[in-house]
């Protein structure tokens, strides 16, 4: 995942900082809560850093910070103590900060005075607002100067600025805070083992408008719209217990943060599509949106409608080399700060991935077989035809059968895979491979796609047409099983080049080729071998790229990092084809790398052997939360329970292979169509209740989609 600028890489966000997030908002600052203009922290509203300082010092000294937490991911503690002024160690002053995250910030400044005598303090907020752009933020270059005001009154600050006809304003409020050109000062004596506190408000106004605050009210019946917005998704979600209690926690983890990274359409304020990550990437994704969406669909189907509507509505209608849009393409990435608008000629849209458009059509057929409402379904169908079309029309310029990419403009991305930092698709040798680059993973996707599309059909009645997508997915797999595949290497190439040229990397990208299907069986168990090989596998998860590679890098984004998303699918593929210790073995290393972080994966980390650093160890820039990171946990326990469904064919399929030290799985209030229902796993055996009337539970693997003579034979028995 990475912006749509290809030179883009993200600034250190800094050892122990502590990230706030909540829909398009997130903070950043230190651990004792400060937030400096000359690090990559702030506190950002849609794209927008609308507070660039915001240090805390108590008698002219900052706050020597002790702790951090985060109550919840857009609530943050910072405890700390004053600095005392004469040099000596001890201070009866400690300092607590508790902030409230939301389209602005409140936060609450508490000291207390442990002394057996008051104490005088000069408390002062210094306050700043740069208004930039959330890449000039994170890349360090500024590229607009603000025509800036600051006025201030009786407890408040007003900064207020203007770039050509663009407008933003910050407002910052304080009860008995006397303003100055600098921010709020105040000056109290705190009672003997007393305490003294103040409430400071921190409102964006853009175009004019204020949006509300947080609230912070502390009372019984007090609950803020954060809090309702998350115990609506709480309620939305099938409460699990899981034996171990170590997973137990990760998995509450995963759902919180999923919860966290939920943002609103602007255009329909009650749909929620999730974003890709805190800090750099709280947007709408097209391909991140869809795999998240796609890996957490039995806890929450109307998430993945949501994202599935949302890029519906903003899908490709025209060719526009600018944005890269073509017509029927799904969108990369949709941004509201000046800059991106600004160079994507006044858009906010970016369209330039090969993969979104066919994993469009494969969610669409993911959601349509958990038994979302028919009409809702019906009324995606033309945009998956015109993602097909895509397909057909641009994706396969060429004519040769494989989607490919090449950029249409020196702004867009190089790569246009997952893996799209200008150095992800290289050659053995390390040599980069030149555009158009056909990805295995994308032909795949367009498999699978191809295989949705039919089945969507099939249950519409129209045979036809299912036949016809049938046999195209037949014939891609054909192709790509004669043209990716590596025999003297006993793996699939990474890619073809602009040369058409097998790109001979070994790279964790054929992981997705197992679970698409486009695997031929025979070739199944060396790919298998080969990702479970000391080469790739590194005792924490599958590495994007071999050890024996030429580009190799543990410590690189994608050539030798491992990415937990990545693993997931990985797993699922190797379940698909029914390596059962193998995705046992990449699923234990993911858990148990979280267990090092907090009981949260973060967006990948470093690639070195488990031999050699006992602890995994986070990539530098990574996010945290992320969407695929927070999701992987839902798919590998959705993986290795086998739990799947098709609803049109009346089969729930449960066949667990939990590893033993996972321990026993409950489930309830699980979704399928309009009914819920709960399951109890213990080992090997499945206990189901509360299943709709036509609803069969299935052992084993759900058929593949393109296995029409087994699906058929269970719609017979249905």
């Amino acid at each position: 995942m990475a912006g749509w600028n290809a030179d883009n890489a993200a600034g250190p966000i800094g050892q122990g900082a502590v990230t706030l997030v909540e829909g398009s908002s997130f903070c950043i600052s230190l651990q004792n809560g400060d937030i400096f203009p000359h690090h990559p922290h702030g506190v950002f509203h849609l794209d927008t850093r609308i507070l660039s300082r915001w240090c805390l010092t108590i008698n002219g000294q900052p706050m020597e910070a002790l702790g951090a937490w985060t109550p919840s991911p857009y609530q943050g503690s910072y405890i700390g103590r004053a600095i005392r002024s004469d040099g000596r160690a001890d201070s009866p002053l400690s300092v607590e900060r508790r902030r409230k995250l939301g389209a602005g910030l409140l936060e609450d400044i508490i000291i207390h005075n442990y002394a057996l005598g008051p104490a005088a303090c000069e408390v002062a907020l210094s306050v700043d607002a740069d208004f930039a752009d959330l890449f000039e933020v994170k890349d360090g270059r500024f590229h607009r100067q603000w025509t800036q005001t600051r006025r201030f009154e009786d407890g408040a600050v007003r900064l207020e600025a203007v770039w050509q006809d663009v407008r933003k304003g910050v407002v910052v409020t304080a009860p008995d805070g006397k303003a100055s050109a600098d921010g709020l000062h105040f000056q109290t004596v705190i009672p003997a083992q007393g305490e003294w506190n103040v409430r400071v408000a921190v409102v964006p106004v853009l175009e004019g408008v204020e949006p509300s605050l947080p609230s912070m009210d502390d009372g019984p019946e007090a609950i803020s719209p954060q809090d309702r917005r998350r115990q609506s998704w709480v309620a939305s979600i099938p409460p699990v217990r899981i034996g171990n209690p170590s997973l137990q926690r990760i998995h509450e983890r995963s759902y919180a943060d999923i919860g966290a990274l939920r943002i609103t359409d602007p255009q329909n304020p009650d749909r929620m599509v999730v974003a890709a990550g805190a800090p750099w990437f709280m947007a709408l994704f097209g391909r991140d949106s869809l795999l998240a969406s796609f890996m957490v669909m039995p806890i929450n189907a109307p998430l993945a409608l949501g994202t599935l509507q949302t890029l519906a509505d903003l899908q490709g209608t025209a060719v526009d080399p600018m944005t890269e849009e073509q017509p029927g393409r799904i969108l990369h990435e949709v941004r509201f700060g000046v800059a991106t608008g600004v160079t994507l000629g006044g858009k906010s849209a970016y369209y330039g991935t090969a993969d979104a458009t066919p994993l469009f059509v494969t969610l669409l057929g993911e959601v349509s077989r958990w038994g979302v409402a028919p009409e809702d379904i019906a009324a995606l169908m033309p945009n998956a035809d015109r993602a097909l079309d895509w397909i057909r029309d641009y994706g396969d310029s060429d004519g040769d059968g494989f989607v490919e990419y090449e950029r249409l403009n020196e702004h867009g991305l190089i790569n246009q895979g997952w893996k799209d930092s200008w150095d992800g698709i290289n050659f053995a040798d390390g040599q980069i491979a030149e555009p158009p680059i056909a990805l295995c993973e994308v032909q795949g996707y367009v498999y699978s796609a191809y295989v949705a599309r039919a089945w969507m059909a099939h249950d519409a009645g129209n045979r036809g047409l299912a036949a016809e997508l049938l046999d195209r997915a037949e014939q891609l797999k054909k192709q790509f099983n004669e043209r990716f595949w590596l025999p003297d290497h006993g793996y699939y190439a990474v890619a073809l080049d602009r040369d058409k040229r097998p790109v001979d990397a070994c790279a964790s990208n054929m992981g997705h080729c197992l679970w698409s299907g486009i695997v031929d069986e025979d070739k199944a168990r060396q790919v298998a071998d080969r990702l479970m090989s000391p080469e790739m596998f590194s005792g924490w998860g599958v590495r994007t790229l071999a050890t024996d590679m030429g580009a190799y890098n543990p410590v690189s984004y994608h050539n030798g990092s491992v990415w937990p998303h990545d693993n997931a699918l990985i797993v699922a593929g190797l379940m698909r084809y029914g390596f059962v210790p193998e995705a046992q073995r990449i699923a234990t290393a993911l858990m148990e790398a979280a267990e090092y972080t907090n009981h949260r994966l973060p967006e990948l980390f470093c690639g070195f052997s488990r031999s050699v650093c006992p602890e995994p160890l986070p990539y530098p820039t990574a996010c945290s939360p992320q969407a695929w990171a927070a999701t992987t946990p839902v798919m590998l326990m959705r993986s290795l329970l086998r739990h799947d469904a098709h609803y049109s064919l009346g089969g729930l399929w449960i066949d667990p292979v939990l590893p033993e030290t996972w321990g026993d799985f409950h489930a309830e209030n699980v979704a399928m169509g309009e009914a819920r229902f709960t399951f109890d796993v213990s080992g090997s055996q499945v206990t189901v209740e509360g299943l709709p009337e036509g609803i069969k539970v299935h052992r084993g693997m759900r058929p593949s989609l393109a296995d029409t003579a087994e699906l058929d034979r269970l719609r017979r028995t249905k």
